[in-house]
């Protein structure tokens, strides 16, 4: 049977089924992400209504809001019914997402596992298009000083001066130092260049008495640790 609900104003629709009546009556919680793009959107296109256009833009995504959060404004205009506006607030509620999730994270928090790292560094490669390096800086008690970036470049890889990482080390008087970049890949398997780099960085670390702890490699929600798999 054809679902002709597309075709139907959401304002036509019995109450408890429109999204931001949705959102007052029954909580957040209630609404599917399909629902809370819709709100977002405001309004649909001439043959969808605005929940119908969420979900055909999850739909395009595979339903996975790491890979919606990627697309920049002129890849979410290629979609049929998405101009500026709809882009631009998309973007934005995101971006707010990620930020809420940056400041849960205890400034001050102990490292203790790879783990406790990621949770510190996932924000800053987490919908990054293209590799980064990223080093995170630790004091004697293994609590974060700073999360730093240290380079950025295309899909394939991207070039790391060891001397920028430990010139910040120095400058913070960091005692120990935990790598990390990511794969756009999304491939958690390390290279051999990132096993050559992680070895010259880590030699490094042992002629100025800086601690290289871990490194990781971060794809999507998953990552690969080097300490948890011998490679330290």
């Amino acid at each position: 049977m054809e679902d002709t609900s597309a075709r139907i104003p959401i304002h036509q629709w019995a109450q408890d089924d429109q999204p931001r009546e949705k959102l007052m009556n029954k909580g957040k919680e209630a609404l599917s992400d399909a629902e809370l793009i819709a709100i977002l959107l405001r309004s649909g296109s001439i043959s969808q209504s605005a929940v119908e256009l969420g979900r055909s833009l999850l739909q395009k995504v595979d339903h996975n809001l790491i890979a919606l959060s990627k697309l920049s404004i002129d890849d979410l205009m290629r979609h049929k019914g998405i101009g500026e506006a709809k882009a631009l607030s998309i973007i934005a509620a995101l971006e707010l997402g990620m930020r809420r999730r940056q400041a849960e994270v205890p400034v001050r928090k102990t490292v203790s596992s790879s783990r406790d790292a990621f949770d510190l560094l996932y924000t800053s490669v987490a919908d990054c298009l293209y590799e980064e390096f990223w080093v995170l800086l630790l004091n004697h008690a293994n609590r974060r000083i700073s999360v730093e970036q240290i380079s950025e470049g295309g899909q394939a890889g991207t070039v790391v001066d060891p001397k920028k990482i430990f010139k910040l080390a120095l400058e913070q008087n960091a005692a120990g130092i935990i790598l990390c970049h990511n794969h756009p890949s999304g491939n958690l398997n390390p290279s051999t260049a990132d096993r050559n780099l992680t070895d010259k960085i880590k030699n490094a670390g042992n002629f100025l008495d800086i601690k290289v702890l871990d490194h990781l490699i971060i794809a999507d929600e998953s990552y690969y640790s080097f300490a948890d798999n011998g490679l330290m």
